[in-house]
């Protein structure tokens, strides 16, 4: 096996042995059939639903495609980049505990190794905001493919950050 070869092995190593972290999931809000499949399920369009598990009140709905087929049914199939993120105030917005201006809140495997998509908070403080931000990684060569959602906190209650 070639070096490279072996160096990918080595980082990816995680996502396949036993115990090893595993991503939050979202709930399933609903799917919309993009394309009939003869064998496998249809490709379609999934929506799924995640509560920020720092920010107690504000849910991001994320819209993605996932491919069907026989690959996509076996879970081996590679997702497309594109994905499309609306983040809102659902209930009263408290915060646990002072948040990093920036973190990785959300990340879920769209292929059996390589891709993932990732949801990343920023704390914008002047504005009192909190901004997500969605994306998909690939191990090899990221995309530059994203979108962004917005949700602004009442000015009374400003947003706690950690130093």
């Amino acid at each position: 096996m070639k070096p490279h070869a072996l160096a990918v092995l080595a980082l990816c190593a995680p996502l396949w042995l036993p115990g090893a972290a595993q991503a939050a999931a979202g709930e399933k809000i609903g799917t919309v059939d993009t394309a009939f499949q003869w064998i496998g399920r249809d490709h379609d369009i999934i929506v799924e639903a995640y509560d920020d598990p720092g920010v107690q009140g504000v849910t991001c709905y994320v819209s993605r495609a996932r491919t069907g087929g026989i690959k996509g049914t076996l879970g081996l199939a590679e997702d497309r980049a594109e994905a499309s993120i609306a983040c809102r105030q659902v209930g009263p917005i408290s915060f646990p505990e002072p948040l990093k201006k920036q973190e990785e809140v959300f990340s879920e495997r769209m292929s059996i190794l390589f891709k993932r998509l990732r949801i990343v908070r920023m704390v914008d403080a002047p504005r009192n905001t909190l901004v997500y931000l969605t994306y998909s990684e690939k191990l090899i060569d990221g995309s530059p493919q994203n979108s962004v959602t917005a949700v602004p906190v009442d000015r009374a209650q400003p947003i706690p950050v950690r130093k």
